[in-house]
């Protein structure tokens, strides 16, 4: 009997690969961030920040060039810019009177100022936070009380604020000029434009295209494009070079767009009509807690706290306060070293006789 060999027939099995889900999330994420990356960067509003946020710092205006070309930055730039005031300094306008406190105020903004912090008639510091923003505003009640401070080599190394501050018995002190910054970090060794202290032009070097921003020998705050030694001529004591002017004679400068300098950290220095000084400093380029203000955010603030000139300091990573000796505001880097080494600062003293004075 012969063995009959049953064939068994081998079905194919055909397998379904199903993606895994770590490869669906991965394309997923893809094509949202190539659709977010997308939006944003046809959004106007995000270009009129991006873009001149980084082209006005001194090492990182590839940010712009990672996402659009030379001709669209162009068109950016020329979108936003600062047409200063024609305004000469009035002198006159300025009348250094009765900065004591009120019974009634006009303002918020007015109490803030001329409510004193308790045993300290020299300065106050005022906190200021707005929704994009923080930073910090010392009213100096008595203009005699600002000097310029400059690093004890100019020329050949700068200082901290704080540091200028701890060297000429400064209560407060802020940044002023700026300075050539080669590395990215730069040490403040080689000031840009002119610098003038005690009514003689002491250091002045190519690179300022701003004005003069500075006192009179009355204590009158000076802004003016006039060369250094004219302007010493009509009475300035001491000043450094920046720009742009914000507010002269109470007219504002027109800011179109952000004005061309973006959204960072700020330093600005004004003086009312009463004599009062204002010194501004903007925390920024910290999301999350701060990213800075533009030139049209500090000139609305300004005016607020009826600011009668004022004009922009170095800014950025330089915008550093310091009290007592001490760095005080949260810059946007060098932090950790006690704040940025600068070219000059701009310092609160106590030029007058007090006693029992609280800083």
């Amino acid at each position: 009997m012969k063995e009959v060999k049953e064939k068994k027939t081998k079905k194919k099995v055909r397998f379904k690969h199903k993606p895994a889900k770590i490869t669906v999330f991965v394309f997923l994420l893809d094509l949202l961030c190539a659709y977010t990356l997308s939006v944003i960067y046809l959004n106007p509003t995000f270009k009129a920040f991006w873009i001149p946020t980084a082209m006005t710092t001194m090492h990182h205006q590839y940010l712009a060039y990672t996402l659009y070309d030379e001709d669209e930055i162009n068109k950016v730039m020329s979108e936003n810019y600062i047409v200063e005031t024609a305004e000469q300094t009035d002198f006159d306008a300025i009348v250094l009177g009765d900065t004591s406190e009120k019974d009634h105020y006009s303002s918020i903004y007015e109490e803030q100022i001329f409510t004193r912090d308790p045993g300290n008639d020299i300065y106050k510091i005022i906190r200021i936070e707005e929704s994009k923003f923080k930073g910090y505003l010392t009213v100096i009640y008595d203009p005699k009380n600002v000097e310029l401070a400059v690093p004890e080599k100019l020329g050949k190394y700068g200082q901290s604020v704080a540091k200028m501050c701890q060297n000429n018995n400064g209560l407060v002190g802020i940044n002023g000029g700026g300075f050539e910054d080669l590395d990215g970090w730069g040490n403040g060794s080689t000031p840009y434009g002119a610098i003038i202290k005690d009514g003689e032009l002491i250091y002045q070097h190519a690179g300022g295209d701003g004005g003069l921003i500075g006192f009179t020998k009355d204590h009158k705050m000076y802004l003016t494009h006039e060369d250094p030694q004219t302007a010493i001529q009509n009475g300035m004591m001491d000043a450094v070079e920046f720009g742009p002017f914000l507010i002269v004679n109470g007219k504002v400068s027109q800011i179109y767009g952000d004005g061309g300098w973006g959204r960072a950290d700020r330093t600005v220095i004004a003086q009312r009509k009463d004599g009062i000084v204002l010194f501004l400093i903007i925390e920024g380029r910290q999301p999350g807690y701060s990213l800075g203000a533009t030139m049209s955010d500090v000139q609305k603030l300004l005016l607020r706290y009826k600011a009668y000139n004022a004009a922009n300091l170095d800014g950025g990573a330089s915008s550093t306060m310091a009290v007592n000796g001490k760095l005080f505001n949260r810059p946007s880097a060098g932090g950790e070293y006690g704040g940025r080494t600068v070219s000059n600062a701009w310092i609160v003293v106590n030029n007058q006789t007090q006693e029992n004075v609280t800083p």
